[in-house]
């Protein structure tokens, strides 16, 4: 069951790298449950060098770390402004991702309503030459 339909985004805003990075997460978190989420420091491996950077990390009952790291490059940017956990439907398994506000407020859901929001602020700037759109990676939790 979806709670939220799907948005549709005006073409000379977004080339559909919205939508995807919602794919992307939905893809990582249905049909698991919520452990812990949270900002953090990630390690972040490019071009042969490791450094750390700040990321959103929601931590998954089946041992996975999925994190969302902000972007900027140049006018255009993705960046998480806020987020809200809702505790008392962490016990529930994620049924799905959603949108409202044309990509502004993400919610994850379950069957109970959002377990997660998140309020979005980004841009393409000057479309579409520039990146935009979170950098979304899922890790396995060691040690």
């Amino acid at each position: 069951m979806t709670m939220y339909a799907e948005e549709i985004l005006d073409s000379d805003c977004d080339d559909g790298t919205m939508p995807d990075n919602v794919d992307t997460l939905r893809r990582a978190v249905v049909g698991h449950r919520i452990v812990k989420a949270g900002r953090e420091e990630v390690t972040v491996t490019r071009w042969g060098s490791s450094r750390t950077e700040a990321a959103f990390v929601i931590t998954l009952d089946n041992g996975k770390r999925v994190a969302l790291r902000d972007t900027d490059d140049c006018c255009a940017y993705t960046e998480l402004e806020s987020f809200l956990l809702h505790p008392e439907r962490v016990d529930h398994i994620i049924t799905g991702v959603g949108t409202t506000d044309g990509c502004a407020t993400w919610h994850i859901y379950a069957d109970m309503g959002d377990v997660l929001e998140l309020s979005v602020g980004w841009s393409s700037g000057n479309p579409f030459y520039y990146g935009y759109g979170f950098d979304i990676s899922v890790q396995e939790i060691t040690g």
